[in-house]
């Protein structure tokens, strides 16, 4: 059976429905055209499905939030780390399992039910149009697959920061492919990695903030060359240190196209 496009969908407004539609622009660096979900630096710019799971689960195209559904790929090749390439030289690579949550959970009669079946997350590694009907190829092990453990894939991004750069908790939060709740786990994250083996000197808070836990981090963001500021805080009687982020945010669109 050749391999096909079922369906393609695409999320245009925060809280709003899913759009069906019947061609999608992908863009390098970038994810789908007009979809929300699409940033530079996540992991999870695409949820590809495959037909014959949701099939066999009884749920409606799209009802996952999906953006393409697709048919006939084995399920032993539909794997992370695999490559999709579409007739018009579009590709994804694929990046990690779509978790289940409570959002689907009205779905399924459980959410064990559906565990490997939620669909894969991807990033567009090549620009180009794809169209319901349109075939495409599968490689597997093209790439690394994703840690399933975000904590894994926090450490594999913030080993990344460059010297003389920072980034923020938002920042992290998009780069490692979680939901903004998880914005209370990054204090964990921080507490519980070496400072030896990690760069955690290069971490601020959403607002440019350095951390207090974090130790000595005023001056080794200073040995790189970054300027710490600092401001009165009135209500709890001292002075807190913040970064420009404007000046010195790392941002690398690349994080995933190798």
């Amino acid at each position: 059976m050749a391999l096909s496009i079922m369906h393609l969908f695409s999320k245009i407004k925060p809280r709003s429905a899913m759009v069906e539609l019947k061609t999608l622009n992908l863009k390098v660096n970038y994810g789908i055209e007009g979809d929300i979900n699409a940033d530079p630096i996540s992991p999870r710019q695409v949820l590809i499905v495959r037909y014959e799971d949701i099939f066999d689960l009884s749920i409606k195209p799209g009802e996952l939030r999906e953006n393409i559904v697709v048919q006939g790929i084995e399920i032993d090749k539909f794997i992370p780390g695999s490559l999709l390439t579409f007739e018009s030289g579009a590709a994804i690579r694929l990046t990690f399992h779509c978790e289940p949550c409570k959002r689907i959970a009205h779905l399924v009669e459980s959410l064990k039910s559906i565990q490997g079946k939620r669909g894969i997350l991807g990033v567009v590694i090549k620009s180009g149009q794809i169209k319901v009907g349109g075939n495409f190829q599968v490689q597997t092990n093209k790439f690394p697959a994703l840690s399933e453990i975000p904590y894994k894939r926090f450490l594999n991004f913030i080993i990344k920061i460059p010297s003389g750069k920072v980034v923020t908790y938002k920042q992290i939060i998009k780069a490692i492919g979680v939901d903004n709740s998880y914005l209370r786990a990054i204090p964990i994250y921080l507490k519980k990695t070496s400072p030896v083996d990690y760069p955690v000197h290069r971490i601020l808070d959403s607002k440019g903030y350095l951390i207090n836990y974090v130790s000595q981090q005023k001056s080794k963001l200073e040995m790189e060359k970054i300027q710490v500021l600092s401001k009165a805080d009135l209500l709890n009687n001292l002075n807190k240190n913040f970064v420009e982020i404007k000046d010195y945010l790392w941002e690398d669109g690349t994080l995933y196209l190798e």
